[in-house]
């Protein structure tokens, strides 16, 4: 990584991390600002909710394209700008349908944002190197919206909107933040290349671009099938299926809930790093592998906490331990899954592909409430059931993933060791 590459991924990051705080500062309370804040009620708080999700599977499948063919940069500066009207608009709302359309201009634009992000990382980035900018990613979003989320708790008063009017406007002012720091940095020419891209049509791989060639890259499309099980069998289910279950089969509060999720926070931003030095060697399917067997047991403690017969503290504490470990699978998950996407990726193509996985992931966060939280709520013992054989099924996936990649792709590591083979001089024999 040249000092100019390193000097805009310093940028990105920081920018990055500056959008989660401000996102931080709403997502926790925008059911209650919409139902009880502005009066609208529960209904009009999940058109909002539902207007939110939708906007970004509508916009996604177009962007990769313009990501491809314009840069990453301007991309993620709209991107922004649309992002901090739909937050302004929002905390001023006072009707439905202007609630909705706000929602659903934060949500497109928060949208566009991902895949811009992802491929500005990629430019900035070698494959050697892909892995640790990515961590370093995910530890800043969860530190900032962890933040945000702290603070933005503290200054809320729902008997006060405009108290929520605040924090809208906060979030706004971060996305415009974001957006000036994107206007002003100077990326590189081109991405780089790793060596991992096939480049003789392997694995249905054939020249060009499009939607007909990334369906034909038989590794990538495994990979969105896994990814949307990932995000399903968890994300999905943090906010929706897992709180129901824990209310009202492992009567847990509402104040333990908020501990469990801070539990997750916390798990995330102290072991990132040290999970780091562990996966940065070790084959990523595996590591996703392993992934799937924690979040096998995460499940199997929130079962405990739900249908075991122990005391209540034991079942908090099974509870907590439950988003603890799903914490820490998603801190392994970020160094691996993010800078798969972009090796599998041909040149030219970074955008499409990382617009195609964010779309994955939307659908899988939108798919996994409307599944889980029924379920959550009423089949208790068989929503713990689905969700465990789910995680199994992320490990079964994974290692037949890994039969589908290149060395290089399952393991970049092996390309720093190539090089630095490759650069030490050659000695001729030495004679007895």
């Amino acid at each position: 990584m040249t000092r100019a590459m390193g000097a805009a991924m310093r940028r990105i990051q920081a920018g990055s991390a500056l959008s989660a705080f401000g996102i931080g500062f709403t997502v926790p309370f925008l059911y209650v600002y919409v139902a009880q804040v502005r009066g609208l009620g529960s209904a009009a708080a999940g058109v909002v909710l539902a207007a939110f999700a939708m906007a970004a599977l509508v916009v996604l499948p177009f962007i990769g394209r313009v990501i491809d063919r314009r840069g990453p940069l301007p991309v993620l500066v709209s991107g922004a700008l649309v992002a901090s009207v739909g937050a302004l608009s929002l905390g001023l709302a006072t009707s439905g349908p202007v609630a909705i359309l706000s929602a659903a201009v934060l949500g497109a634009g928060t949208a566009v944002m991902q895949p811009a992000l992802a491929t500005m990382i990629v430019w900035c980035a070698g494959t050697a190197t892909r892995t640790r900018a990515f961590a370093t990613q995910f530890f800043l979003q969860n530190l900032g919206l962890g933040i945000g989320g702290l603070i933005g708790g503290q200054l809320v008063d729902e008997h006060r909107p405009g108290t929520f009017t605040l924090l809208f406007s906060i979030e706004a002012v971060m996305f415009l933040v974001l957006a000036g720091i994107a206007a002003t940095t100077r990326m590189p020419h081109a991405p780089s290349i790793p060596d991992a891209r096939p480049r003789n049509g392997k694995d249905g791989m054939s020249a060009g671009g499009g939607l007909r060639v990334l369906l034909r890259h038989r590794a990538m499309v495994q990979l969105c099938v896994l990814g949307f099980v990932l995000f399903f069998a968890c994300y999905g289910q943090f906010e929706s299926g897992l709180s129901a279950y824990g209310v009202e089969a492992a009567g847990i509060s509402p104040s333990t809930l908020g501990i469990a999720l801070a539990a997750n926070t916390a798990v995330i931003v102290i072991a990132q790093f040290a999970v780091l030095r562990f996966v940065e060697y070790r084959r990523r399917s595996r590591v996703i592998a392993a992934v799937g067997l924690i979040w096998a047991v995460a499940w199997a403690a929130a079962g405990y906490a739900g249908l075991g017969h122990g005391s209540e503290a034991m079942a908090t504490a099974a509870f907590i331990s439950t988003y603890a470990l799903f914490g820490l699978g998603e801190s392994m998950l970020a160094p691996t899954v993010a800078p798969l996407v972009a090796d599998l990726a041909p040149g030219g193509m970074v955008g499409q592909y990382n617009s195609a996985f964010a779309l994955v992931k939307q659908l899988a966060l939108a798919v996994g409430p409307a599944v889980g939280g029924p379920m959550g709520a009423s089949l208790h013992a068989p929503y713990i059931v689905t969700f465990l054989l789910f995680s199994l099924g992320i490990t079964a996936l994974a290692l037949r993933l890994g039969r589908r990649l290149t060395p290089v792709q399952d393991q970049p590591s092996l390309a720093k060791t190539r090089v630095i083979a490759q650069s030490l001089p050659e000695t001729a024999p030495t004679s007895a």
